[in-house]
């Protein structure tokens, strides 16, 4: 989930009265600020004789048409709901659950304050509980699974009935370009830091298009996809610490499937984090990999193709190095796309994910092999 403290200390809200806009039963006793991310404010409603549910502003410079992003979620969630009902699907054998979106008192999947705030409100996965870094093997498997389970469920709903809420997302050489955009009209102060991105960058002129190519190639194929399937958006069931659910579903559209199996494996198999300030000593656990791995194909084998396989070690190298690529521009930028905390913030982001991409490619031949043994 996410949260932005300084828009919000920032901007006087009256928390309760939004909450209310959502609350056909109950009284609201408490409006709290839960989560850690850097897009949207991200709030626990409390009432005092129903179920909790979580409130969200909608950062709307990043989503820029936030009422697709509510159609998409409400077609989502439809859609898994009527899949989960089915008898016969024998994927399922644990609970597993999908955020339900909530309508306020006119019937609306949102609601628009006076000030053009974009507010919704979505059901709360209890008795669960998400972690920044992955706690040990069992909870890999659990991660893996988690968002296998996920593409299983969504893997026949067709890319048609979603909007592109976010046109280009993860499509790395439009990144570039715009990187290259920032550096050609901006005098870079030069520092240690800020040489060795540029270089790193400079020196993987092909890897921006692995992706893209196999795509136009008719390797690959678009699909429905999370599209931010980071460790700590896969929640874990608190007694029997088995997935439960996934969510953040604001970038769920079209993509690549890719997309998202790099970009879990990117964020689980980075042992110290993503906010870590040790970032030369950041690395790639191939045994997390593995174990995420394991998960993820016990549920999503059947509908991978062998061309999926073939890429999946490029989309871990491809995910960590546009991360890293994506913050180096921002911090270059003045930080106006990612929440910072201190003006090299994002810097320090990208080093972490420029980092990890180099110790993917000195595992290369490990990963691989991995994928090879668990088919």
């Amino acid at each position: 989930m996410t949260n932005n403290l300084g828009e919000i200390n920032n901007t006087s809200f009256d928390l309760i009265a939004i909450a209310d806009r959502f609350t056909l039963d109950g009284k609201v006793t408490d409006v709290r600020q839960y989560g850690s991310g850097n897009i949207n404010s991200t709030f626990l409603v409390t009432l005092d004789a129903q179920p909790p549910f979580i409130l969200q502003r909608i950062n709307t410079r990043v989503f820029c048409q936030p009422e697709l992003v509510m159609n998409n979620m409400c077609v989502l969630s439809d859609y898994v709901s009527q899949r989960l009902k089915q008898s016969d699907l024998s994927i399922i054998d644990r609970r597993w659950l999908i955020p339900q979106v909530l309508s306020t008192s006119q019937q609306q999947n949102y609601w628009i304050a006076e000030d053009r705030s974009f507010w919704r409100a979505i059901s709360f996965i209890d008795n669960s509980q998400s972690f920044d870094t992955i706690q040990d093997i069992q909870h890999g498997q659990e991660i893996g699974y988690g968002l296998g389970m996920f593409h299983s469920l969504i893997n026949d709903l067709p890319v048609e009935k979603l909007a592109d809420t976010l046109e280009g997302f993860h499509v790395t050489p439009n990144y570039l370009q715009h990187y290259h955009g920032v550096i050609n009209s901006n005098q870079i102060e030069s520092s240690p830091e800020i040489d060795y991105c540029l270089k790193f960058i400079s020196d993987r002129p092909d890897l921006p298009h692995v992706l893209e190519s196999a795509k136009a190639a008719g390797k690959i194929h678009l699909r429905t996809i999370h599209g931010d399937p980071k460790i700590n958006n896969i929640m874990i069931d608190c007694d029997t610490k088995q997935a439960v659910a996934m969510i953040d579903l604001d970038t769920v559209k079209p993509g690549l499937i890719h997309y998202d199996i790099g970009d879990c494996l990117r964020s689980g198999c980075n042992r110290l984090g993503e906010e870590t300030k040790d970032w030369e000593q950041v690395t790639f656990d191939p045994e997390l990999a593995e174990a995420i791995l394991q998960g993820y194909l016990s549920v999503a084998r059947d509908f991978l193709t062998d061309n999926d396989l073939e890429y999946i070690y490029d989309s871990i190298r491809l995910l960590a190095f546009e991360l890293g690529l994506r913050f180096l521009t921002d911090n270059l930028e003045g930080n106006v796309y990612f929440g910072a905390d201190y003006p090299e913030h994002n810097l320090a982001r990208a080093l972490v994910q420029f980092k990890l991409t180099e110790s993917i490619e000195k595992e290369e031949q490990l990963i691989r092999q991995i994928i090879q043994s668990l088919l």
